[in-house]
């Protein structure tokens, strides 16, 4: 009695009929796939947050500031602090200022403005201060920004960011870079700032 063979046999049609389906099936599955990204992806990836959802013309013209007499080793760092600062601060191109290039800087429209020197910040000791990249920054509130004031370095610098740009303690962070390498510490701080 002969054994027959029952294991399926494919034909050569089959074969050619699912290497086919295959070859059609993988492209359009790539396609689908990719159709379906592109429309859930979204258009123009940010690194960081931008000021405002869309896009919209800046102002360069510059920026009405005003230049304190400073003594001469304030002069020196402010100096110093203004030939370092970034090109941008995040989305905002540095702006021209009516006033005191040595001393101030602008970024963007409305403007960021930057100030270096002058009087230190006068605040109650129980008001907050925040540590950005090892630069200690207390914060006043006015109508339309946020004024951050250095509190532990040898010269104040101001920084006033528009109410537009909220929170404004994220405006710093390139700032506060450049001031660690430019403006020293001063030898006191207030308890709230960390080392």
């Amino acid at each position: 009695m002969d054994e027959k063979d029952t294991s399926p046999r494919r034909d050569g049609a089959t074969r050619r009929a699912a290497l086919w389906a295959t070859l059609v099936a993988v492209p359009v599955t790539l396609a689908v796939a990719g159709f379906t990204f592109a429309k859930l992806a979204p258009e123009s990836p940010d690194a960081e947050p931008s000021a405002s959802a869309s896009p919209r013309v800046q102002s360069s013209a510059p920026v009405e500031m005003p230049a304190t007499a400073l003594a001469d080793r304030p002069t020196i760092l402010c100096r110093a602090l203004m030939s370092q600062l970034p090109d941008s601060v995040r989305d905002l191109p540095q702006r021209p200022v009516t006033a005191g290039p040595e001393q101030n800087a602008a970024y963007g429209d409305p403007a960021l403005t930057v100030a270096c020197g002058g009087s230190p910040a006068q605040f109650p000791p129980t008001d907050e201060v925040w540590t950005v990249n090892k630069v200690c920054w207390h914060a006043a509130e006015e109508a339309d920004a946020t004024v951050l004031t250095t509190v532990d370095r040898e010269t104040p610098i101001r920084v006033r960011v528009p109410k537009s740009y909220e929170p404004p303690l994220q405006w710093v962070t390139s700032i506060s870079d450049t001031i660690v390498s430019s403006v020293p510490s001063a030898k006191q701080a207030p308890s709230g700032c960390s080392a």
